[in-house]
């Protein structure tokens, strides 16, 4: 069972890797691949923490690693030029005006991943500890620099 854990959580990582690239740096169908692929990587975290999944140590490591590697390359796709890529997009004009912010808390939300992965959550309880920790930076960004669409 936990063989097919780290199958599923590196075919996962993969195919996010892959949307991404496909998808092109600083266009909106990227950065949603970004968000999703956090997302997804959240909810594996998410679902251990709550017990709807056994805790099994490489899926936390696959999870946090995306979550690092995802959030640090994110702010690349902000670049000049780039402010209206979609009419669909969720991001807000405040992403630019406000860049150093922006960055700045995106390499927290890697860092603390880095963090949490130096010191690996030992059980489903610590798993949510970080997550509270980890969702703290993605609520703070949403916050400030997301525009929900209706």
């Amino acid at each position: 069972m936990r063989v097919k854990a780290i199958v599923a959580a590196i075919m996962v990582a993969g195919m996010g890797v892959t949307s991404v690239l496909a998808a092109g740096e600083g266009t909106h169908d990227a950065r949603v691949a970004m968000m999703k692929k956090i997302g997804g990587a959240t909810g594996a975290l998410s679902g251990i923490a709550k017990g709807d999944k056994p805790y099994d140590a490489e899926a936390v490591k696959a999870a946090l690693t995306t979550i690092s590697e995802t959030a640090k390359a994110f702010p690349d796709q902000f670049g000049p030029g780039t402010e209206n890529a979609s009419a669909d997009s969720e991001a807000s004009p405040k992403i630019w005006e406000n860049m150093d912010d922006f960055k700045a808390r995106s390499v927290k939300l890697g860092t603390d991943a880095d963090t949490l992965l130096a010191q690996l959550p030992a059980d489903a309880a610590g798993v949510g500890a970080g997550l509270k920790t980890l969702g703290a930076n993605c609520g703070g960004c949403h916050q400030n620099y997301r525009v929900k669409k209706e």
